[in-house]
């Protein structure tokens, strides 16, 4: 190696390029999938959604055209019907445009009747009291939480003091139990509470399951027909019309791209190994030219009474330390890079672009295996040069 300098360092430049974009391209679809997994594989997407359709086929006498309107019974339903694979059934009744006010300031704006779950399934962050509690969805008590911008306009500058104040809404008095930060500005009252004020109160704008132990997109899609099958029974639509009611499976759809995840994965580690396999090919066949140009010094070797193993291992530990030293310049240059990624690039989408230790010592390994096949078909040719041929060899 120290002979052929300028040869060691071109064999060893490819593998180097190898490993960096390995090492890149590993850690970048790492921080993909784990900031998928964050994002996409949460309560907000355990859950199928159900909302009220019309018709587009006869069924018994019905005409098609017919609306389906969800109602309360149809909670009951399901969660008997699902009980196995539902944790919960719940809703969501949208209010009329009714403003809140104080005495001094008004805010146009909407309610929203929830259950307590909707803290976690809209993932809430609550910066002052609460959410709505069981006992107030029982009691159908007159309780609100805010955003944070209304709760600072209604009671400026900072909004801290809302907790525990009344406000006005549709000519009711309404406590303030919680104050939460989010992206959206919805005003939560208790469903029940939604549904005294509503024109129609037995309808169900929809209606959302949480599921438990869905790990497969087969199991999901099931359940969604199972769903489709109850409330076609209950209102009396045909099973097969997906217009008769609504269905949104975020279940299957988040388990179906964390598939689509995982073959992304192996993509990234067989496009990477093809690119260090063309390093690995060049310093075999380097190899092979070291092999030839020492074919005399081999014969020596071999004459006075060196064993095979001794030739197998010169060649063999020749090769995978020229993989070994340029393969660790690539994974420094490459765990370089993916931190500069996880720093500078926005959206959060590369926070996670970071080489762990389980990618390094993946490397590593992959780093030994590369070198020792690398030398290994050299090191076999070597041995097969007779001692006598070697030493006529110029």
């Amino acid at each position: 190696m120290r002979h052929n300098k300028l040869r060691t360092a071109l064999t060893g430049l490819s593998v180097a390029w190898g490993i960096f974009m390995l090492i890149t391209l590993v850690s970048a679809a790492n921080a993909i999938i784990r900031s998928f997994e964050e994002n996409m594989m949460n309560s907000d997407n355990q859950k199928i959604s159900v909302w009220g359709g019309v018709t587009t086929k006869p069924y018994r006498g019905y005409r098609e055209g017919r609306s389906i309107n969800l109602k309360n019974d149809d909670i009951n339903t399901l969660s008997r019907e699902q009980r196995d694979v539902v944790e919960e059934v719940t809703s969501e009744l949208n209010g009329r445009q009714s403003g809140v006010a104080t005495n001094t300031t008004y805010v146009e704006a909407g309610f929203t009747g929830v259950f307590p779950s909707a803290r976690d399934l809209n993932r809430l962050d609550m910066v002052d009291g609460r959410f709505i509690s069981q006992a107030e969805l029982d009691n159908k008590t007159k309780v609100m939480v805010l955003p944070k911008e209304y709760a600072e306009q209604l009671f400026p500058p900072d909004g801290k003091k809302a907790v525990g104040q009344r406000v006005d809404c549709i000519g009711l008095s309404f406590l303030v139990v919680g104050v939460y930060e989010s992206r959206f500005r919805t005003i939560y009252i208790p469903y029940t509470t939604a549904q005294v004020f509503a024109s129609d109160n037995t309808d169900l704008d929809q209606i959302v399951l949480l599921l438990k132990g869905v790990t497969e997109v087969e199991q999901a899609d099931k359940i969604e027909k199972d769903i489709r099958q109850t409330l076609a029974s209950t209102h009396g639509f045909d099973p097969d019309d997906e217009s008769g009611v609504w269905i949104w499976n975020a279940v299957s759809n988040a388990l179906t791209v964390q598939g689509g995840m995982s073959i992304l994965n192996i993509g990234v580690w067989i496009l990477g190994l093809l690119t260090l396999l063309s390093g690995i090919i060049g310093i075999s066949n380097i190899m092979f030219v070291s092999v030839k140009e020492r074919t005399h010094e081999i014969g020596i070797r071999r004459a006075i009474g060196a064993k095979p193993v001794k030739i197998l291992t010169q060649i063999l530990t020749e090769s995978v330390v020229i993989t070994t030293l340029f393969g660790y310049i690539g994974i420094v240059l490459g765990t370089v890079l993916t931190e500069v990624l996880a720093a500078n690039v926005g959206d959060g989408i590369m926070d996670y672009a970071h080489v762990d230790l389980g990618i390094a010592a993946q490397v590593t390994a992959v780093l030994i295996v590369a070198g020792a096949l690398a030398g290994l078909f050299p090191a076999l040719r070597a041995l097969k040069v007779k001692p006598v041929e070697a030493l006529r060899d110029e």
